[in-house]
């Protein structure tokens, strides 16, 4: 192999590694969603997050990590659609935010 193939080869490799990383990080992240509306009653609609942003960024340990921001939609009526997020540093829940919403007095 000359060095030009040798190349190739790395850059479909680090392009099949990035799909792979993104693909759990995203599985990690709608599992924390629905976990998260399923403990507060709420409905996700759709049943999917939708990845906003991407950067790298640093841990607190000093390793380079992808920090990534989710978007996802749900309904706390049923008859309307909110919008939430998620925040991801490498492959672990930073934050998890359902909005504001009301909430029947009793």
């Amino acid at each position: 192999m000359n060095t030009v193939e040798i190349l190739i080869f790395m850059a479909v490799a680090g392009c099949g590694w990035l799909w792979y990383e993104n693909t759990q990080a995203r599985e990690t992240a709608l599992a924390a969603v629905r976990e998260a509306c399923r403990a507060e009653g709420l409905q996700l609609l759709d049943e999917t997050v939708a990845l906003t942003r991407l950067r790298p960024t640093r841990t607190a340990d000093g390793w380079i990590a992808w920090w990534r921001v989710y978007e996802f939609e749900y309904s706390d009526t049923g008859d309307n659609r909110r919008r939430g997020g998620v925040h991801l540093l490498g492959g672990r829940v930073t934050l998890l935010n359902v909005g504001l919403r009301l909430v029947a007095s009793r």
